[in-house]
């Protein structure tokens, strides 16, 4: 197995402690600065997320820097995203961070492309991510640090980034979506 699909593997072993920590709770006294309070259990989650999400773009760097890329990789690096996203996502429902409605109109969108592309790897194609998709990968990363941070620093200037993060992805994630259907409806059969 390659250096890539091992740093792949990584990102798909992280999400178990990831989720441990964003919903076990720990005995532990709280980190206060100020009127702002973090819980340990949410640092430790915010680092392992920050570095599982991270090394999204490495593996892939890797993979065709040293012309590496296999269709494990190309299984595993798709799986690994959607695996991380979801159960922050729902991690996040359950903390009570994020409505409900969000993380569906999310996880559908990353199904839905994904299941997209497995009709044209069906039709011998290959859909590349586009432009529009990079950007909703960034904002909704974004959007998990600034709700895992619990609005930091901008709390302290009563400005709701927070808000702003969670609309900008879901107006990202929508438009991508729509725009990846859009480009590839020649994919989609309207009759037997």
């Amino acid at each position: 197995m390659n250096l890539a699909n091992r740093i792949t593997l990584v990102r798909i072993f992280l999400v178990p402690i990831v989720t441990f920590f964003l919903l076990v709770r720990l005995e532990l006294e709280p980190l206060t600065i100020g009127n702002y309070s973090i819980s340990y259990n949410q640092v430790f989650a915010l680092i392992l997320f920050i570095i599982a999400a991270s090394t999204d773009g490495l593996d892939g760097y890797i993979a065709r820097k040293r012309k590496i890329v296999t269709n494990l990789g190309k299984l595993l690096d798709p799986l690994a995203d959607k695996l991380l996203m979801a159960a922050v996502l729902i991690s996040l429902v359950e903390m009570g961070k994020l409505g409900a409605w969000v993380a569906i109109i999310i996880i559908s969108r990353e199904w839905a492309v994904t299941g997209l592309r497995q009709v044209a790897l069906m039709e011998g194609q290959i859909i590349a991510a586009s432009q529009w998709g990079k950007w909703k990968t960034a904002v909704q990363i974004t959007m998990i640090i600034v709700l895992l941070l619990n609005n930091f620093p901008f709390n302290f200037i009563d400005l709701r980034i927070d808000l702003y993060t969670v609309w900008a992805s879901v107006l990202i994630t929508v438009y991508s979506g729509v725009d990846y259907f859009v480009k590839n409806k020649n994919l989609i059969p309207v009759s037997d």
